[in-house]
């Protein structure tokens, strides 16, 4: 039952009306307003370990593109090789000059990664295979949840530099 004699008040969210879309607006604006810009030449060690991680990606996948023999029977081809190489090799670039979408498009390559490492963890058949999927994981989601903070810098400056 409520007091009589206490009056709401206008800038109480009535919580009966539908106010939770209120609050978490006005939680996202306040985590946006937190979250400083990157500097114009700033580069947090977490988008470094992503670019040297795509980097080293492409050199891998376009040596090992070349170098095995008959890379059809296995699956592969040669120019799926060098797209791939093309690939990490643009994302690379993009991150180093601090895009979004390339940050993104990265992010989105992690979370693929670690979706198939959690299921190849399932069928692990050695206790050693398992610990290099348990490191991948680690360290793939470990580099996800930093290049989230990244994105977030990045978009912040973003925003900051169309307002």
């Amino acid at each position: 039952m409520a007091d009589a004699n206490v009056a709401p008040t206008p800038d109480a969210p009535d919580e009966e009306a539908g106010s939770a879309p209120a609050r978490r607006d006005s939680r996202d604006e306040r985590a946006r307003a937190a979250l400083e810009p990157l500097a114009p030449d700033e580069r947090p060690p977490a988008l470094l370990v992503a670019v040297g991680v795509s980097a080293l990606l492409a050199v891998a996948v376009l040596v090992g593109g070349l170098t095995i023999h008959d890379l059809s029977s296995r699956g592969g081809s040669l120019p799926g090789a060098i797209f791939l190489a093309a690939l990490f090799t643009l994302l690379a670039f993009g991150m180093y000059r601090r895009r979004y979408l390339a940050v993104l498009a990265f992010e989105a390559l992690l979370a693929f990664q670690i979706i198939l490492t959690s299921l190849a963890l399932i069928v692990a058949s050695t206790l050693i295979g398992a610990g290099e999927y348990l490191i991948a994981l680690g360290l793939g989601g470990w580099l996800f949840w930093k290049l989230v903070r990244v994105m977030g810098r990045i978009q912040a400056g973003e925003h900051r530099g169309h307002a």
